[in-house]
């Protein structure tokens, strides 16, 4: 089988997935470990992802409470080279067979350094994990569907029986995010990307990763703007991850735009605003804010240390602040795992200082 994209370009490789054809967006990855949070990571829904790092399945994969969703994600799978035998005590099976469950192709054997090359060059691609007589004159673009209504849960679940109510809109929410969540005194509920959250009665709220364009999301950022509307001891702390962070930004009336190739990867450095830190932050999107966009009461919380993209943005008086990053890592480093500490401390404050709801 082979990788063929857009621009004609061909590599020929061998499939160790399932027997199956694939088509998306050629996206690359950085990361030197991870494979299995990443593939069943819903942002990268639509997309076939090239692994960077020379060998991929070498320590298998383990049961479904390690992953990041129900399942694979990905539309298909391209490495340089693939390692069937495994090690590893928590490994249930190869990655080549989680593959075949799935029905998602893997090829194996590909300059994955020429390629990466070319996609960093020229910019992501669409393109097609075929037989290797195909020559497919059309190529479709996932982002032309609304991949967040795809992966988003088809109804409303909750964890925890805490006092501190917290809403988490599934726009393809990562399972780390809900753990992040979880505490004693929380009572996490997980809504639907086009619920009317505001309908519900909350303490805080968590706007989740997700793939594809954030303006397809209409519904979500509707009802973002009509939570941004509430006033006095209706106004309750808000925290978006990853795209949730675009969302935000568009209810608040900026823009956003995709980038070249994207952030993807658990190396990421991002600066602080104000205190000038950097930390190393675990990244997973192709789109990203428009910072001489957004509206004056809002400023820009992180940028990004390589391209000087915005990583974060914070409202200047309302408890209101997003990440275009992973705080939750999995995969990656936890440098930022303190954001969840930090809202959740934010959102005690408002409840306490407020009269119940």
């Amino acid at each position: 089988m082979k990788l063929i994209l857009k621009d004609g370009s061909e590599f020929i490789g061998r499939n160790f997935g399932a027997p199956a054809r694939a088509e998306g967006e050629v996206v690359f990855t950085t990361g030197m470990v991870g494979y299995v949070e990443s593939l069943s990571d819903p942002s990268y829904a639509g997309q076939i992802l090239v692994f960077t790092s020379p060998l991929i399945g070498n320590y298998g994969v383990p049961e479904k409470s390690f992953f990041e969703s129900g399942g694979v994600q990905a539309a298909g799978v391209v490495v340089s080279e693939y390692s069937a035998k495994y090690s590893h005590y928590t490994a249930r099976q190869s990655l080549g067979e989680w593959l075949k469950s799935a029905g998602v192709p893997g090829l194996t054997g590909i300059d994955t350094r020429a390629l990466t090359k070319k996609l960093r060059t020229h910019g992501v691609m669409l393109g097609a994990i075929a037989d290797d007589s195909e020559k497919p004159k059309e190529f479709r673009d996932p982002n032309g569907e609304n991949l967040v209504a795809r992966v988003s849960s088809k109804q409303r679940e909750t964890r925890g029986t805490g006092p501190l109510r917290i809403i988490a809109v599934d726009c393809g929410i990562k399972e780390n995010i809900l753990r992040s969540l979880a505490r004693p005194e929380t009572t996490v509920t997980r809504v639907p990307w086009d619920w009317d959250f505001t309908k519900e009665k909350y303490d805080g709220i968590v706007f989740s990763n997700g793939p594809g364009d954030p303006t397809a999301c209409l519904p979500t950022i509707r009802h973002i703007k009509k939570a941004f509307a509430l006033k006095g001891l209706r106004e309750k702390p808000m925290l978006g991850i990853c795209l949730g962070t675009q969302l935000m930004a568009l209810a608040a009336g900026a823009k956003t735009y995709k980038l070249k190739f994207g952030h993807r990867s658990q190396n990421q450095p991002c600066v602080e605003s104000g205190t000038g830190r950097c930390y190393i932050t675990s990244q997973n999107h192709g789109f990203a804010v428009e910072g001489s966009s957004l509206p004056k009461e809002w400023s820009v919380w992180f940028k990004n240390a390589n391209d000087g993209s915005v990583e974060g943005i914070k409202h200047r008086a309302l408890p209101r602040q997003a990440v275009q990053f992973h705080p939750e890592a999995f995969p990656g480093p936890t440098d930022t795992s303190w954001i969840f500490d930090d809202f959740l401390k934010m959102v005690r404050e408002y409840k306490t200082s407020s009269f119940p709801t």
